[in-house]
């Protein structure tokens, strides 16, 4: 599995250095790497419906309990044949929809690598490994996203998204590990058998707000849905495969596969229901104000993830079963839509449906996609998108709480995803041609086919359900927990109320169809609300943080680096001062001091004066030389406390200074007035607080009791282990080499920064800018 997971990974690598190849005419070759994937995960399906489960460790940090530990179960496996699947028809109707596009090659690059992570996160069960894969799903989306990178508007959805889905990741990181500490492992299957004691734990509230808040963000729950419609602006390859089979689902694929760990708690279903509830009923009731195709199916996906959430809430057998079948109805009536969408948009060069009908004569079999997925979206008999509906009504009915306000609230949902289908799916393929459109040229073999196959499927699988049952469905349920044996997928189950419930849902659907019709007054009706919406609410608190950053670096960090060390220091003071002042158990035993000597005396008298010398005089090089001599007067007092060593390295490093500052200023004035004297008064006062402070640390740690454990142990192993017999010069390139060679590694760029500047040569103009 970590062969299969990597190979979207290299495939990228390779199109650094082979990018021309898939440019041209052998552009469809890359969709060999999906569809090989795909027919690998399709081995284990045989497997996987006999309930066996297919495991793979990897060690990465054992002594963290972090590994890489793949499990292929019923929901796993689902989720990886629709990445390959439906991956695999996305990278073939890119070679047609991007053909000849400059950029193609680096499209199929962000493409496999979104590929690879989501495989990666499905796959995962170590939840560490899991979010490391979570991450890469948001940055390769941010690529994919922005990839008309001369568009402003999709820069900006672009980094919207990476926002949102980024903030998510920054609490699945510590719900994980929040995880990891109630359980003592990061293995999701290991955290199954301590279910009992996660529930019963103190931090359980903690790591399910940390999990809803990375599930949310990432499929586009009220109130972060707002990234998804914006993400719209990408191209249409990208909207087929990240906003309908793969990225937004990811959350979901968390949350179920957590359901087992964290739910049957009110606080995980209650949750789950109440944020699913306002998800689907809000977005779904978006669609009706919007006229661009993509708009249209994007709030009418939101309203699909909002009912996936609404059951996996709710928690039961049923309410289960039907998020995993809703799973494949969703992928396959909408990926359809997205690539039919696109093909409207490539060749009439629009999407606002007002503007669209009659395509039906110059892309018939679109028009057949199209229609296809709208009958599957809207839930009517022959298509697997009627055995889902029944699936959720069932789920809803059969609630023990609230069953009658649940299922009104699911039904008046798909009243309205209904609707989108016909305006999205039927709309634009009837009536009569415009006749701007009809010279458009007929789409090519790999624009219609991948459309056509995925509706066709639809169709075949709500007649034939027994293809799925066995091979996909049940194995989901198993997975979640769940006794799949009684589990049977019908077409036909009677006159129910589960019927009458479908029947009116068609119906209604139907009917807000030919009586409400898309139109510019409706969308610029809702636009007035516009200030409201979550989206706007975020942007306003993100111009209000932006000028609340911009007046603390202005005053904190406004370029002056007295300043900088001011803040700096003071902040220090203040926090070692409490933290003094709380602790009064520290006493100073002056006593087992040892008497000043004659020769200390002098020497700090000189250290005094050099001080106060350098802070009064007026005359640059006299400040740096009176400096020099503080550096020397403080190599006499490590001399007179056994540390020749200390000596000799502040010698050095003060000549050195001393010599380089009077090189670099003696080009300068001869005098300069530092400071005013109010500066002088404060940088005073902090500098004496400051050492103060150190001075009360350092009698403080004399009078603690002398611990040489470390000490002892340096001394011992110095030559044993590293060949050294300077015990200082062992722990600076041995035990602590890894942090002396980033010591090194910051003065080498510092110093060529310093080079850099030294030889810099301004023209003239442009040392009148500055």
């Amino acid at each position: 599995m970590l062969t299969a997971i990597v190979l979207g990974f290299i495939f990228s690598i390779f199109l650094i250095f082979g990018g021309k190849f898939i440019k041209g005419k052998f552009s469809l070759v890359s969709s060999l790497i999906p569809l090989s994937l795909f027919v690998y995960f399709s081995r284990f399906i045989g497997q996987v419906s006999q309930g066996e489960v297919i495991e793979r460790t990897y060690q990465w940090i054992p002594s963290f309990g972090v590994n890489l530990t793949f499990r292929l179960d019923g929901l796993s496996l689902l989720f990886s044949l629709m990445i390959t699947g439906i991956g695999f028809l996305v990278f073939m109707y890119t070679s047609a929809y991007l053909r000849n596009h400059k950029y193609l090659d680096r499209f199929y690059g962000y493409l496999s690598v979104f590929m690879a992570a989501m495989l990666g996160l499905v796959l995962s069960d170590n939840m560490i490994s899991l979010f490391v894969f979570w991450e890469l799903t948001s940055i390769s989306s941010f690529f994919l996203i922005g990839f008309n990178n001369t568009s402003s508007a999709s820069r900006k959805s672009a980094l919207t998204a990476l926002g949102i889905t980024g903030l998510g990741g920054l609490f699945l990181l510590p719900g994980s590990l929040v995880l990891g500490y109630m359980t003592g492992t990061y293995e999701i299957s290991e955290m199954l058998a301590q279910k009992d004691l996660i529930t019963a734990h103190a931090l359980y509230p903690v790591a399910v707000l940390f999990i809803f808040v990375a599930a949310f963000t990432k499929s586009a729950q009220f109130p972060f849905h707002f990234w998804l419609p914006g993400a719209m602006k990408a191209p249409t390859p990208v909207s087929t495969y990240l906003h309908s089979a793969t990225m937004v689902k990811a959350g979901i694929y968390l949350l179920l596969r957590l359901t087992p760990v964290l739910g049957e708690e009110n606080l995980w279903n209650t949750s789950l229901i109440i944020i699913g509830a306002i998800t689907m009923l809000y977005s779904a009731v978006h669609t009706i104000f919007r006229r661009d195709l993509k708009g249209i199916l994007a709030y009418s996906t939101i309203a699909a993830l909002g009912i996936l959430v609404f059951l996996i809430g709710l928690g039961t057998k049923e309410a289960l079963l039907a998020a995993g079948v809703f799973i494949i109805v969703h992928a396959l009536y909408k990926a359809t839509l997205f690539l039919m969408t696109g093909a409207i948009d490539l060749y009439t060069g629009t999407r606002d449906v007002t503007q669209l009908s009659g395509l039906r004569k110059i892309m018939l079999p679109v028009a057949i996609a199209g229609i296809l997925a709208a009958i599957s979206n809207a839930g009517i008999p022959s298509s697997i998108g009627f055995i889902g509906k029944d699936l959720i009504y069932e789920g809803t009915l059969n609630f023990k709480h609230n069953a009658a306000l649940l299922t009104a609230l699911a039904l008046l949902t798909n009243v309205f995803i209904s609707y989108a289908g016909y305006v999205a799916g039927v709309k634009p393929f009837i009536g009569k041609l415009p006749e701007r459109f009809e010279d458009v040229k007929r789409p090519g073999f790999l624009i219609w086919f991948p459309p056509v196959l995925l509706a066709a499927l639809g169709l075949l699988f709500g007649l034939m359900p027994f293809l799925l049952e066995q091979a996909l469905v049940k194995p989901i349920v198993t997975a979640l927990n769940h006794d799949a044996g009684d589990i049977h997928l019908k077409i036909w189950h009677g006159f129910t109320t589960i019927l009458a419930l479908s029947s009116i849902t068609i119906v209604s659907g139907l009917s807000l169809y030919f009586i409400l019709k898309p139109s510019e007054k409706l969308e610029d009706f809702i636009e007035r609300f516009e200030f409201i919406s979550p989206k706007s609410i975020t942007e306003n608190l993100v111009d209000w943080f932006d000028k609340f950053s911009s007046l603390w670096t202005n005053t904190f960090q406004n370029g002056y680096l007295r300043n900088y060390i001011a803040v700096i220091i003071m902040f220090l003071v203040g926090i070692v001062s409490y933290s003094l002042l709380r602790n009064t158990t520290y006493q100073i035993d002056y006593n087992a001091l040892s008497r000043l000597t004659i020769y200390e005396v002098i020497v700090v008298a000189i250290l005094l004066g050099a001080i106060f010398y350098t802070v009064f005089t007026k005359s640059r090089l006299a400040a740096v030389a009176s400096s020099g001599v503080i550096g020397y007067a403080i190599c006499l007092l490590f001399v007179f406390y056994s540390a020749p060593d200390l000596a000799m390295t502040q010698f050095a490093i003060d000549t050195l200074t001393v010599i380089l500052f009077v090189l670099v200023l003696y080009r300068l004035p001869k005098y300069l007035r530092l400071s005013d004297y109010k500066m002088r008064v404060r940088d005073g006062i902090i500098s004496i607080m400051f050492g103060g402070l150190i001075s009360i640390l350092a009698l403080e740690v004399l009078a603690q009791p002398a611990n040489k454990d470390i000490a002892n142990y340096y001394a011992k192993n110095a030559y044993l282990e590293a060949h050294g017999k300077n015990v200082v010069n062992v722990i600076l390139v041995d035990f602590r080499g890894t942090d002396t060679m980033i010591e090194i590694s910051v003065l080498t760029i510092a110093a060529i920064g310093v080079f850099g500047l030294l030889k810099l040569r301004l023209k003239s103009t442009e040392r009148k800018q500055k």
